[in-house]
């Protein structure tokens, strides 16, 4: 995908996925307990999108749960400004240890979900929003459309059948002025699905 990282933030995935394999000892907060399967399903997929995001902005997250895609997003745009939307306590702990522990700035953690805790949320709205697993894309759309700036993407991980899935937001999209910016297939290491990286855009 043509994505390089620099020393520093390959330290900072290092401190990041530490932490998270302690605490899940603990807590199942990634649903996977392999360490290669964390970095080849949950941290690979999540800097997919790196190449077409912008360096700057506000960044909203929902869902974050152990902070996939959230926080390799913020360690290679360390200059966004993100929100990170997390209901359960005990994830929200690891999210605040995690922003402790590798010193990011510019990220905040909010307890709260998308459909009830909008007040919470910045009221000018959001440059990028990302959600990964959290919900079935058009309910994804449904709740992020109003929060997106003009211009705004929205970026969703999809599996081999996202065609059907498209056709199902098709009214949500028009309905909230989303075009699909773009759809990028891609293959993690030792998979043989496709996965679909989709990029909506807000109408200016």
């Amino acid at each position: 995908m043509g994505i390089a990282l620099s020393p520093s933030r390959i330290d900072l995935f290092g401190l990041y996925l530490s932490e998270l394999f302690e605490w899940n000892k603990r807590i199942n907060l990634a649903g996977l307990s392999s360490r290669k399967r964390i970095i080849k399903e949950l941290l690979l997929d999540s800097i997919i999108p790196l190449s077409f995001l912008p360096e700057e902005g506000r960044f909203l997250d929902i869902g974050s749960g152990a902070g996939f895609p959230a926080i390799p997003i913020k360690i290679c745009r360390p200059r966004i400004k993100a929100h990170l939307l997390e209901p359960n306590s005990k994830k929200v702990s690891f999210l605040k240890q995690i922003v402790r522990l590798t010193k990011l700035c510019e990220i905040e953690i909010i307890r709260g979900r998308i459909e009830r805790d909008g007040n919470l949320l910045h009221p000018d709205g959001y440059h990028i929003i990302s959600s990964r697993a959290l919900a079935h894309l058009p309910q994804i759309l449904a709740w992020c459309a109003s929060y997106l700036m003009p211009g705004g993407m929205i970026v969703g991980f999809q599996g081999s059948r996202f065609e059907n899935t498209l056709k199902e937001c098709s009214d949500i999209i028009k309905k909230q002025r989303l075009i699909l910016y773009k759809s990028i297939p891609y293959t993690l290491p030792g998979k043989t699905s496709q996965r679909q990286l989709l990029i909506f855009r807000k109408g200016e």
